[in-house]
């Protein structure tokens, strides 16, 4: 199964995908991937199943012509992938971030999580090492959580913030 973040506007998207490896003996394991690295047809996976949801076409056949995939893609990935913040009520994400060790720059990380109304579970910041700190960060997405993807995004984008990645999701 593949758990899609959000495609919207090119931003810096994840994918959570799940092999199952129980063929070989082995259990399901999980990655987390950037948008950039999922196919285009997942991709297109996507964009079909939300032109159906939004009801903006009638028929798979319209959604794979709008998308330009053929209906066997579209049946073949269907069940496998699916948007993030559609199925992620209820979870807890572990963020984990690179940051300058200056005054205000967590409390503006947390003013973000407050604006998408996630749900802070922990935080737990290490000791700065030559002027950066490393951050881990437990957020519950709750229903009137906003779009994860653009909430990771815009944490990204906060001065002195130098990377943000997502380290789990349960």
């Amino acid at each position: 199964m593949i758990e899609y973040l959000s495609m919207a506007n090119n931003c810096t998207c994840y994918a959570h995908i799940k092999a199952d490896d129980s063929r070989m003996g082995e259990t399901t394991r999980y990655f987390v991937v950037k948008q950039k690295a999922v196919p285009e047809v997942l991709l297109k996976v996507v964009e079909a199943k939300r032109l159906l949801e939004s009801e903006k076409v009638l028929t798979i056949q319209e959604a794979v012509d709008a998308v330009g995939i053929s209906r066997s893609s579209f049946y073949k990935y269907k069940d496998d992938i699916f948007q993030f913040h559609d199925n992620s009520q209820g979870t807890t994400i572990t963020l984990t971030f690179q940051m300058d060790d200056e005054p205000g720059i967590l409390s503006d990380v947390l003013k973000v999580v407050a604006a998408y109304q996630a749900n802070i579970l922990t935080i737990h910041q290490s000791i700065p090492i030559s002027g950066i700190a490393s951050l881990s960060l437990s957020v519950q997405v709750l229903q009137n959580t906003g779009d994860i993807s653009r909430m990771i995004e815009q944490m990204e984008r906060q001065k002195g913030v130098h990377h943000v990645k997502i380290l789990a999701r349960e």
